[in-house]
């Protein structure tokens, strides 16, 4: 039987995981979740002995069970090969008292290849599946590294188009000049005048207006969307934590069954629930800590049971995670409410009209294995500072957050449990915070020079995926107000 998957905010009609991926968002704006959360049920000990390849296929095939095993392999194969730095396609570095998952090896430099390498293949694939042969526009908002890793993804696929939007004074130097270098003759870029939940809400806007809808199928087009609303790019990032859980096995440092803290710097929320459904799939985890910046409403929504967004929005040196509306945080609701569709829809309709919702003391009960913490800007550096001072390891500021956050909780609650914290960024793409952190006082340099300087102090080669931008030609120029959405992907579709 085909695991099915349905809205959160309807149980009706399900769907199969191809369909799923090809929407993205589900026609009443709720997220595609499965029928049920599949078991792993290989012996934890095998992990150790799996390549990243064979472990990406393990989890999805459970998933994406109408997609057959060569089809599968086949878009694994396609993704994870040369677009990545190292053959493991990931790996565990173990600096001070924790182990930091590097999910930074992809081409863009940022966690967000590791899902967005696969999704175009898992798209065009589904397409063939559901003899689909319109053109696939995927419309994304960013907050600085999903645009990236989509348009890199996407890029000159047969088939596809893809529009990014992301804040223009909300991103750092390095992330935009990524996006704006980007070629493909089926790419967009545009910065908004807003910050990334506007650029969020007006994408949602566009895949609910019906109206847009019908202009598109007349035009031979749908959308569907890279950002981790869709199924086909959450799923896959639930493989890397099976996968840090066999290297630890590998290296001797747990043995099997043995239960593991996983830390997250979280933003939109998808990062942090991957590591939950890994764990309601049967990975030993014992504690998800969920690490905030300065924008602090999820750490207060696990605190309080209460989700306020009606608060100042902060531009820090985490950029990613300036987040409010956290959208993936909908599948854990409809998770902790007994899957009560209506309870969620309900929720959802107060956030998007008061700002605010609150869930029951029942549906906290059930959020017990999250504990949850925040970093301030100066805490971020500091941080950055002393894990550099004692291990001579350099971590980006939103790593940092999540290494300040575990450092917090382990000395307040004496947990020795062993704990991989996701590092979702090379410390390249974001130079000047980081040397702010390791040099105070630093030569005010543009941001593509600093990287050579971070390159001395480190003893990092700079990424390709930066020393490339330095003579890279500005391809994407647009600036709009968000009110300008609608009308600007018109236009771009109407070429």
């Amino acid at each position: 039987m085909d695991l099915l998957y349905h809205s959160t905010r309807n149980s009706t009609p399900a769907v199969t995981a191809s369909a799923a991926i090809l929407m993205g968002l589900a026609p009443d704006g709720g997220l595609f979740v499965p029928e049920k959360i599949p078991a792993f049920t290989f012996p934890a000990e095998a992990l150790s002995s799996m390549s990243y390849k064979e472990t990406a296929y393990e989890i999805m095939r459970l998933f994406f069970t109408d997609f057959t095993p060569e089809e599968l392999k086949g878009c694994i194969d396609r993704a994870y090969g040369k677009r990545f730095d190292i053959p493991e396609i990931t790996r565990l570095h173990e600096a001070g008292d924790a182990w930091f998952l590097e999910l930074f090896h992809g081409e863009t430099i940022a966690f967000k290849d590791m899902a967005l390498s696969i999704l175009p293949h898992l798209m065009t694939t589904a397409a063939k599946k559901q003899g689909v042969n319109d053109e696939i526009v995927i419309l994304t908002a960013t907050s600085g590294d999903t645009g990236k890793a989509a348009l890199a993804g996407f890029a000159d696929v047969p088939g596809t188009r893809i529009i990014v939007f992301y804040p223009k004074s909300g991103v750092s130097a390095i992330q935009e000049r990524q996006m704006v270098t980007q070629k493909g003759a089926n790419t967009f870029v545009a910065g908004i005048r807003g910050n990334f939940d506007d650029a969020q809400a007006g994408v949602k806007e566009l895949f609910s207006d019906r109206e847009f809808g019908a202009w598109l199928a007349s035009r031979g087009k749908r959308l569907s969307s890279a950002n981790s609303i869709n199924i086909g790019r959450l799923v896959p990032q639930i493989v890397y934590y099976f996968y840090a859980y066999g290297r630890l096995l590998e290296a001797g440092k747990i043995k099997a069954g043995d239960e593991i803290n996983i830390t997250v710097p979280t933003g939109n929320f998808g990062n942090i629930l991957a590591a939950w459904y890994a764990k309601q799939m049967g990975l030993p985890v014992k504690t998800l800590l969920c690490a905030s910046n300065e924008n602090r409403v999820l750490v207060d929504f696990f605190k309080k049971g209460v989700y306020d967004r009606n608060r100042p929005f902060i531009l820090t040196n985490s950029p990613s995670m300036d987040i409010l509306v956290s959208s993936n945080l909908e599948r854990l609701l409809y998770a902790v409410s007994g899957e009560d569709c209506s309870a969620v829809s309900g929720r959802m309709q107060e956030l998007s009209r008061t700002g605010v919702y609150e869930i029951t003391k029942e549906m906290q009960e059930k959020l017990g294995c999250f504990c949850s913490g925040s970093a301030t800007q100066e805490e971020t550096l500091g941080q950055i500072r002393g894990l550099y001072e004692k291990t001579g390891y350099v971590i980006d500021t939103h790593t940092a957050v999540a290494s300040f956050v575990y450092d917090s909780y382990r000395r307040e609650t004496g947990d020795e449990t062993p704990t991989v914290i996701a590092s979702t960024a090379s410390p390249f793409k974001f130079t000047r915070s980081v040397l702010g952190a390791l040099e105070p006082g630093f030569p005010d340099l543009p941001d593509l020079e600093l990287a050579d300087r971070l390159s001395g102090i480190s003893g990092v080669p700079v990424p390709a995926a930066v020393s490339g931008l330095k003579d890279a030609p500005v391809l994407h120029d647009t600036v709009i107000e968000t009110a300008q959405m609608k009308e600007l992907v018109r236009s771009v579709l109407s070429d």
